[in-house]
């Protein structure tokens, strides 16, 4: 195989939950031109940094065509798939009009992966079944990232002169049934910055659809040992939580922090931890009591935290 092509659309943590697949399809052809038709926000984590060559965004008008049945098909990207030896799509398509439209460019080799996630096995295994087909072997679930030289820079550059400790959190998720109370979000980190033997600092990991989160607690945590990680690019903060504590829930970012090595303690309500949950042997899953995820006690968070952040004293002497 000379050139391969993976077409992964979805949010921040299907991709990611898709990287051991992309790593087992690496290691077993090493010297292929790997690319990743996506979105390209959210696959740049694997462009140039070990898993891809190239990124091109599945965000393109003439692609629709590819959807419709008997369409004129873009000639460019006709071209353009008919290029690789070997095509794995993860996109749904159950009448297989995508397909069919493939097949009409010339693509020979083609392996559709899973659409849809259900609740039979981890969602990494679940996505790992192309690599089966053609043989190449996966034995490792755990999503890693592999942040470059800059990533690391605009990270650095982010942190400023703060070398402690830094405690993430991410209090947002895809949907409100997911999310911890936010008062016990305010809670926790009422309860750190009270430490007097807590040295570092608290960053709150956000975007455009956490404005009133964020609002409420930049109203109390103004001029505190708080920082706000607001809509930056995902390698940056794939960089900037390697060596953070992170907690949040089931989430993509979740997948992130886990996947870039940050000690996760990672809050589960209504969703299955076996499914959805990183695989990363630095991640501690706390499970709502029957799925209602305000049912965990902000007490069971502090000793969480507490915990890692004495395991990361320790490995710094």
């Amino acid at each position: 195989m000379k050139r391969i092509l993976v077409i992964r659309g979805g949010a921040i943590g299907d991709f990611i939950l898709t990287l051991p697949t992309l790593k087992a399809l690496r290691d077993a052809y090493p010297h292929a031109h790997i690319e990743i038709l996506g979105y390209k926000n959210i696959a740049v984590l694997a462009e140039h940094r070990f898993y891809a060559q190239a990124v091109r965004s599945i965000e393109y008008g003439p692609l629709a065509s590819f959807f419709a049945k008997n369409s004129e098909l873009s000639a460019d990207l006709a071209d353009y798939f008919a290029g690789f030896d070997l095509i794995i799509s993860y996109l749904y398509d159950p009448d297989g009009i995508f397909e069919m439209n493939l097949r009409r460019c010339g693509v020979e080799n083609l392996i559709q992966g899973r659409g849809k996630i259900d609740n039979h096995g981890h969602a990494a295994e679940q996505l790992a079944r192309p690599i089966q087909e053609i043989g190449a072997p996966i034995s490792d679930f755990a999503a890693k990232l592999y942040p470059s030289s800059e990533d690391r820079h605009a990270a650095a550059k982010f942190l400023g002169d703060d070398t402690g400790t830094i405690i993430a959190f991410h209090p947002g998720s895809g949907s409100e049934k997911k999310n911890w109370p936010l008062e016990n979000w305010i809670d926790l980190g009422n309860h750190l910055l009270s430490q007097k033997d807590f040295g570092g600092s608290i960053m709150i990991i956000c975007g455009e659809a956490d404005e009133d989160q964020v609002a409420r607690l930049e109203s109390i945590w103004a001029n505190r040992r708080v920082r706000f990680a607001n809509g930056l690019p995902l390698p940056h903060l794939a960089a900037l939580l390697e060596n953070a504590i992170f907690a949040g829930h089931d989430s993509g970012i979740s997948h992130l922090a886990a996947a870039a090595g940050a000690n996760c303690i990672l809050l589960f309500g209504p969703t299955d931890p076996e499914v959805w949950a990183p695989r990363n042997e630095n991640v501690r899953v706390i499970r709502a009591p029957n799925g209602k995820i305000g049912g965990i006690a902000v007490q069971d968070v502090e000793e969480a935290v507490a915990a890692a952040l004495w395991a990361a004293r320790c490995a710094s002497e």
